[in-house]
Formats: structure tokens, C-alpha cells, sequence
């Protein structure tokens, strides 16, 4: 099938990343540099390659039925990998060179710095031309089974470029077909008393998977009836993971209380008081276990309830249902036929109207009876084709193969989707395989891992990368295969069939293992991608160890949950055993033990490094400065970190995160970090910026500029970066010396800023010239919230108030103690939130509040929260 949905076999993006990487300058001239045997083992590999990506597509459709042919490709992988990995190695060593020739140039010497990449560990002639011989003989051999497998050059039309998913095309879980009588049924259980006179009852949805259980239970939990019966709601995703102390945990906090203890018997009694005579719905959603024991556990406190209190829970095995209370079960069913096309069509044609294609719908109803009623595989098929109108291409998905597969646990038409992705989407989903099953993850958080795996480089420029990376996850979610959570509208999370997909096609190059456990499951030679499930209590070490032992190829290391304590052998085995290839390194919450095997400088490949919430960080290992390749550095909550090294070698720095850390001074470096694109230093103690920060051009989030006195560190270097986006705190205003740098900081012209900040720290200078300051700080017009904090003029700007101003939806005014009246905020038409705080000059609120409005336009129109305070509430 080489049709234009064939967006290319899993390998062919893979392939494209290598040959970017053979043509690119730095590695042609520094094998020219090294005479390597004339380059033509460069060429040689180049050929070896195209050899081999001409049948890729041919081999991923014959491994669907033939087992040897799917082993071929699994070597290829690896072979593949070994040879980017190489390459990788021969990029990372002309980086150094060129540092150290720019930084002879700027100083006349060689910078110290540098010396913390090992000498020994630089590849010679002679190791280059070895390794790169036995890369050929892997490849070569390959190439020589093609025959033998019949694996053949297919001809078609080139993949088409995946598109920008129309809007309509996204996933709206809003959108249900043929659950009406469903939804009354449920709403009818949870809105009646016991039968049996108990004050706990329990309704229970027992469905196999996809079939819509967790939607059906989100419009029942968000109906307005229900809204109006119960005092407390909480919504509770369970899954395999079965801990009754977790469970009591997260239900507390669902039910708005801080969990504050940690032993099962304090929580339940805190559960309970909570409780108490409240009437509450409790949603536990996927639920596996079925020891009754368990569940006895969890339900003790959650009969201190109100008459009427229920829980739901979802399920798909009857069994978990069985040992609950005796309550009538709502088996769901799947759609029928007609419900069934209308939810693919919905996804398939948008706004379209399916009539206007004259042969689609009818190839599309035979594609919706394939789907078996069920709603998952019915949207990501639809998904799947809703950038597409040629029949041909219809045609070709309703008559694939895939879906006469012998059954397993993968459902035909995920299968489906999954094939006619595009290959660097391919890639991207695979990836997701290491997380564990109902792992909430962020847009920007999976970007940045495949930004580091390489993932993006092909299908964009390198100022693209972000971007571009957003465009997959987007495709990947207008098709289903992400959703948004139902707990945190802002996170995403797999469907547990789309997870079971991913673990599948990743194969042995991905693993995932549970710590406390007992799991006889392994990682492999080529595993690529680990990721550990710290659970209480676990295992012995030596079991730990054993399970991973085999991964000296890592790429990705990740523990979850995020912050967990992993033992620190676990880390040593990762540095003493893997062989220098790691890209993606967690190391949050990590102990003092562990962090000292991030001083390794086997790092040289890495991108991402992550050392959030470690209690022990009180400095950068110094070593970090020498990760030449570093693309993303999180060091959130390091709660007594002070300092930063020098990072003047972090050319390829793009996402700097010191959140909650103790770092009051950036190092002067940091102006050399030119491909910056991210730096948060959300509470600080940061005095001021340093000097010259607007030469990181390329800045698109600055979550704070700290005014400084020096020119340098002024506000006109906020002018220089245009690309500024979301939100900005300008702070320590008091420091502006010559109001007109308020003029170049040009907050006018970023029309991307969205939230803004101005706050003031005590007065340096009189009312007037603090006036003169904010006059000319004026935001552009899209601005959607804004805070005015410590502001000492007298009365405030005309553009304070301003009608134009149109976007405002949330104002607040606090400590601008020499105001005696208000600005007229009644003319900003969207403004929904208005705080103000400690203005103690402002004795009456007069006219003068609503500004020229009139009986046609009347004040505030859209405000729904009005707040006054005679104290400063922290931010």
C-alpha cells in the first residue's frame, strides 16, 4: 500500500535524520580532517542506507505476516541506531573543536571548562574507521537478506505531508452518539435511594475496552441534576495500580483536603471527617481489582457519607464488579451500526456535509460496521481519514489486511491508524510506550523528549522545533491516539488501548518496569528507552538490577512516579553500565547518592536533563557546563540551589527552568546562550537581570525581567527580544532610571504577550517619574490579564482603563498607596475579575470608576467577580 496515507515505514524518518546528519558541514569536514580513508567509507555508508530505505515500505506491510521479515526490521532498528549513535559521537567531537577554536579566537586559550571531556574518550582514526567498518558489516548484511525475505522497491505516490487537523476534527469528548438511553439509565441509579436502606450505594458500567465507559461516566458526572444532588464530587482514575493508601490520598485531595499523613489508618480517619454527613459521588474509573479484601479496605471510611452518597465505577471485567455491593450493573453495549458512522463520520467529513462526496460515505459506513460498535476505533479511524477525499485511499483502509490479523489485544482498527501514520509520527507515538499506563503527561513536556531523541530535526528547521513539534502531538491527538484528561483539562493522557498499541509497536525498544514487584519481564540488548515505576515497598535490589542489566544502549532514562525516591544503585547500574548514549536523563527528587553519578562525562550526547525536587542540590556539578549538546535543563524546587556554573558552552540551550530555586544571580554567561528559547525564574531571589539579555533574540517565554540600574540591565534590553509570548513580570521597577527605557522596552509591539505584571518594591524615586514610567508602559492591546503591584503615582495612566483595551478579563490593582481614586475600569467590555487591594488613599468610589459609559453600554457587563481588600494578598 503506498498510497498518500502510507505516510512511510517507522524507519524511513530515522533514516532521514541520518542522512541530514552525514551531509551536515560539521561532519563532512571533520572527516576530511581526518583523512578517513578518503571519506568513501562515508559514501559507502550513505549507499548502504539508500539500499535499504527503498524497501522500508515494503517490509512493514510483509511483517504484519511474516515474523522473519518483522525480525529483519527489528535488526535494522537497532543497526540503525548503532549507526546514528556513531555519527552522534563524530558531531559531538567537532562541537568541541569548534568551541575550542572560537573560544581561542575570543581569548587566546583553550578554556578549562573543556577538559571535562576525557581526552581518551575522543575517537582517533583508527577507532573510527573500525567502528564505522562493523556499522557496514551490520548494514551490509542486511541488505544481502532483502532477497531472500522478497523484500521488493514499491512504487506510488510520494507520502503526503501530514496537514494541520481542521478544528473540527479535534477530539470532543462532548460529542456522544447513542447513549442516551445509557446516560438516563445511569443518571436514574445514581439519583435514587438504596433499595437496601444503605447510605453508601454503588452504581457500576461494565463495557470491554473503547467501548466508551469513562465518556459515559463524564456526562453523567457533569450533568447539571447531578451538580445539584451531591455537596462533594471527586473523580478518582484507578487502573492497575490498586494501593488503598494511594486511592485514600488522591480522594482526599479530589474532595478538597490536603492529605496530612501518611499512614493508612490517619488517612482513613482524616477521609471520613471529611465526609461526614456530606452527600458525595465518587467516580473510580477503570478499575482491575478484584480482591475483596482490598476493596473493603477503601470503602470503610467512604460510609460516613450522606444518605445518597454513590460511587460509580468503570470496568471491564466482571469479576471486579462482582465482589462490590449488591447494585444492578449497567452493561454498556457497543453502538449500533447507524450511531457507529455517524461518530466516524463526524471525525472523517467535520462540517463537511458527507453527501457532497458521492462514493466516501458508502465506503465509510462499511469502514464504521468494521469498527464493531466501538467508539474509540470509530474516531481514530475518522480521525485518520479527515484530511483525506480520495477513494482510492478509502478504499485501501477498508480492504487492508490488518483487520483479518489473528485476534489479540490489539484492536484491528487502531492497528489501522496506527499504519497510515506518517513515519516521524510513527516514531513519536512509539516513544510514548515508557510511560506507565494513565501517565498524565503536558504538550510542551513530550515535545521537549522528542525534541531530544532527534525526533523533530527532519521535519523542521532548527528554529522550528517547538513548533513543529506541537503540530505532531496535535495530529496524534485530532486522531485519537491522545486525549485530553478528564481530571487536568491542561494534561493528556493515552487511552489503556492506545497504550497497549504503543508497548506493542515499540517492541523490545522500549521497556517499562514496575520496582516493587515481582515481574519476570527483562530489558534487552536492544532496549533504547527505560523507564522504572518506583512502587513502596518493592523488591530487592539485586531482582531490580537484574531486570535492567542487559540495557547498555540506553537513550532514555525516566523513573515515575516523577520525584519518587529510586534507590540509588538503580542510578549507579544506569552510569556504570550504559554506554555513554543517553539522550533523556531524570534524575527529579534524586538523593545526594545518586546525583553524584550525574558528574559522569558520559553524558556527551545528552539533551535533556531533568533534577527537579532534589533536596541535596546545592550546586551544579560544574560538569554540567560540558554537556555541549544540552537542549533542555529543569531544576525546579531545587530548593537550596544558589548558584549557576558558567554556561557559556550550552550553545544548544533551549529550555532553562530555575523555578523555586535560590539562585539570586544568573551567571554573565548566560547572554552567549543564543538559541534560548525558554527561561523561567518564577520565584527567585533574583536582584536583577544580567547584563546584555537581549541578545537571546530568539527568547519566546521570559517569565520575569528583574529591572537592574546599569544600562545594561535596563529595561531597554526587554525592546530587543520580539518574540516574547504567554506571560511577564516585570519587577523591581523602583530601578528605572530614565523612564524614557520604558519607551524601548516596546511591550506595545508584542502583540503575543497575554498576561503582564508590573510591580514596584519600595520607592527610589518620586510620584511623578514612576508615573512617567507606568505612561509608557503600555501593553498592547491583546493583553488578557494584568496586575499593577506597588505602584506609587498619585493617580494612574489614561491607558489604564482604556476601552480599547477589550481583551482584559482579569484586573488586579494592589499596594498603589498614594492613588486617591480609581481608574474607569467599567469601559473595559470583557473584564470578568477585578481585585483591589490596599489602596489605602481611596476613600470613595465615585463616577469616575465607570468612565464614559452610557445607557446603551452599560459598565462592567461581563464582570462576575468583584474584590476589595484593605490588605495585599501574596501572589
Amino acid at each position: 500500500m503506498a498510497g498518500a496515507l502510507v505516510g512511510g515505514a517507522f524507519l524511513s524518518s530515522f533514516l532521514n535524520v541520518l542522512f541530514d546528519r552525514m551531509a551536515s558541514p560539521q561532519v563532512v569536514a571533520f572527516f576530511r580532517g581526518k583523512k578517513v580513508n578518503d571519506s568513501s567509507l562515508l559514501q559507502k555508508l550513505k549507499t548502504t542506507m539508500t539500499s535499504l530505505r527503498v524497501v522500508l515500505d515494503d517490509a512493514e506491510e510483509k511483517e504484519i505476516t511474516s515474523s522473519a521479515v518483522r525480525d529483519w526490521l527489528a535488526e535494522l532498528k537497532d543497526a540503525v541506531y548503532k549507526a546514528d549513535d556513531f555519527l552522534d559521537e563524530i558531531a559531538c567531537e567537532a562541537l568541541r573543536q569548534e568551541l575550542e577554536a572560537e573560544d581561542l579566537t575570543f581569548t587566546g586559550q583553550t578554556q578549562t571548562l573543556l577538559s571535562f571531556i576525557n581526552p581518551l574518550e575522543i575517537l582517533g582514526l583508527r577507532e573510527i574507521e573500525e567502528e564505522l567498518k562493523v556499522i557496514l558489516q551490520d548494514l551490509d548484511l542486511l541488505v544481502e537478506q532483502t532477497a531472500a525475505l522478497g523484500l521488493i522497491t514499491r512504487t506510488g505516490k510520494e507520502p503526503s505531508s501530514p496537514k494541520t487537523p481542521r478544528e473540527t476534527s479535534l477530539v470532543d469528548e462532548h460529542s456522544v452518539y447513542g447513549r442516551d438511553d445509557d446516560k438516563e439509565a445511569i443518571l436514574k441509579l445514581l439519583l435514587s435511594d438504596d433499595a437496601n436502606g444503605r447510605s453508601l450505594g454503588v452504581v457500576r458500567i461494565v463495557g470491554m475496552g473503547g467501548v466508551g465507559k469513562t465518556t459515559l461516566a463524564q456526562i453523567v458526572y457533569n450533568n447539571s441534576e447531578v451538580q445539584r444532588c451531591f455537596n462533594l464530587k471527586a473523580w478518582v482514575c484507578v487502573s492497575e495500580d490498586f494501593s488503598v493508601s494511594k486511592l485514600t490520598k488522591v480522594i482526599l485531595e479530589e474532595v478538597g483536603s490536603k492529605p496530612d499523613f501518611e499512614s493508612l489508618n490517619q488517612l482513613q480517619i482524616q477521609l471520613k471527617e471529611r465526609l461526614r454527613e456530606k452527600k458525595f459521588l465518587l467516580v473510580l474509573d477503570d478499575v482491575w481489582e478484584e480482591n475483596y479484601d482490598e476493596w473493603h479496605r477503601l470503602l470503610k471510611p467512604l460510609k460516613s457519607g450522606a444518605q445518597g452518597s454513590k460511587i460509580l465505577v468503570t470496568t471491564r471485567h466482571e469479576r471486579v464488579a462482582s465482589v462490590m455491593p449488591t447494585v444492578p450493573t449497567h452493561h454498556l453495549k457497543e453502538l449500533t451500526e447507524d450511531f457507529c458512522w455517524s461518530l466516524f463520520a463526524e471525525h472523517a467529513f467535520g462540517d463537511e456535509n458527507s453527501i457532497a462526496h458521492e462514493e466516501l460515505p458508502k465506503i465509510g459506513r462499511a469502514i464504521a460496521k468494521k469498527c464493531k460498535g466501538l467508539p474509540l476505533a470509530a474516531k481514530s479511524l475518522g480521525g485518520l481519514l479527515c484530511n483525506e477525499r480520495d477513494v482510492e485511499e478509502w478504499r485501501d483502509i477498508l480492504e487492508s489486511n490488518l483487520w483479518d490479523l489473528p485476534k489479540d489485544n490489539i484492536l484491528p482498527a487502531l492497528r489501522l491508524s496506527y499504519h497510515h501514520l506518517p513515519s516521524h509520527l510513527k516514531q513519536c507515538f512509539a516513544y510514548c510506550a515508557i510511560f506507565p499506563k494513565d501517565y498524565l503527561f503536558g504538550k510542551d513536556e513530550l515535545v521537549l523528549f522528542w525534541m531530544a531523541e532527534g525526533f523533530l530535526v527532519h521535519s523542521a528547521v532548527d528554529d522550528e522545533m517547538e513548533k513543529a513539534g506541537a503540530k505532531c502531538f496535535d495530529n496524534l491527538l485530532s486522531r485519537s491516539f491522545f486525549q485530553q484528561s478528564i481530571a487536568s483539562p491542561s494534561s493528556f493522557v493515552m487511552h489503556d488501548l492506545m497504550h497497549d498499541l504503543a508497548i506493542h509497536v515499540s517492541g523490545q525498544f522500549c521497556f517499562s518496569s514496575r520496582l516493587g514487584e515481582n515481574n519476570s519481564s527483562k530489558a534487552s540488548r536492544r532496549t533504547r528507552h527505560l523507564s522504572l515505576v518506583v512502587v513502596t515497598g518493592g523488591g530487592s535490589s539485586s531482582t531490580k538490577l537484574e531486570n535492567i542489566r542487559e540495557a547498555q544502549l540506553l537513550r532514555t532514562f525516566q523513573t515515575f512516579p516523577r520525584h519518587s525516591d529510586c534507590p540509588p544503585e538503580i542510578y549507579n547500574e544506569i552510569f556504570q553500565l550504559t554506554l555513554g548514549r543517553l539522550r533523556v536523563l531524570l534524575l527529579t527528587g534524586c538523593s545526594d547518592a545518586a546525583l553524584k553519578f550525574c558528574s559522569s562525562s558520559k553524558l556527551k550526547h545528552l539533551r535533556y536533563l531533568d533534577l527537579s525536587y532534589t533536596p541535596f542540590l546545592f550546586k551544579l556539578p560544574e560538569e554540567v557546563s560540558a554537556l555541549l549538546n544540552l537542549q533542555t535543563l529543569i531544576l525546579t524546587l531545587c530548593v537550596h540551589l544558589g548558584s549557576l556554573p558558567d554556561l557559556q558552552n550550552l550553545k544548544q540551550l533551549r529550555h532553562l527552568n530555575l523555578e523555586r530555586t535560590r539562585i539570586g544571580r544568573l551567571p554573565e554567561s548566560l547572554e552567549r546562550l543564543i538559541n534560548l528559547r525558554y527561561l523561567n525564574i518564577k520565584n527567585t531571589p533574583l536582584k536583577e537581570m544580567p547584563p546584555h539579555i537581549g541578545q537571546l533574540t530568539k527568547l519566546q517565554t521570559l517569565t520575569d525581567f528583574v529591572v537592574g540600574r546599569q544600562s545594561e540591565t535596563s529595561l531597554k534590553e526587554l525592546g530587543k527580544l520580539q518574540h516574547l509570548r504567554g506571560e511577564l513580570h516585570i519587577g523591581n521597577l523602583q530601578n528605572v532610571v530614565d523612564a524614557r527605557d520604558a519607551v524601548e522596552a516596546n511591550l506595545k509591539g508584542k502583540k503575543h504577550l497575554d498576561k503582564l505584571r508590573f510591580t514596584w518594591d519600595g520607592d527610589t524615586h518620586g510620584p511623578q517619574h514612576v508615573t512617567s514610567t507606568l505612561e509608557k508602559l503600555v501593553p498592547n492591546r491583546n493583553v488578557k490579564d494584568l496586575q499593577i503591584d506597588g505602584y506609587g503615582g498619585v493617580r494612574f495612566p489614561e491607558w489604564v482603563g482604556e476601552s480599547s483595551f477589550s481583551n482584559i478579563v482579569s484586573l488586579k490593582l494592589s499596594r498603589c498607596t498614594n492613588c486617591t481614586s480609581l481608574p474607569p475600569l467599567g469601559q473595559l467590555a470583557s473584564l470578568e475579575d477585578l481585585s483591589i487591594e490596599a489602596l489605602d488613599k481611596v476613600v470613595t468610589v465615585g463616577s469616575e470608576f465607570y468612565g464614559n459609559c452610557t445607557s446603551m453600554k452599560k459598565p462592567f457587563e461581563s464582570l462576575q467577580t468583584l474584590s476589595f481588600s484593605r490588605d495585599a494578598r501574596v501572589a
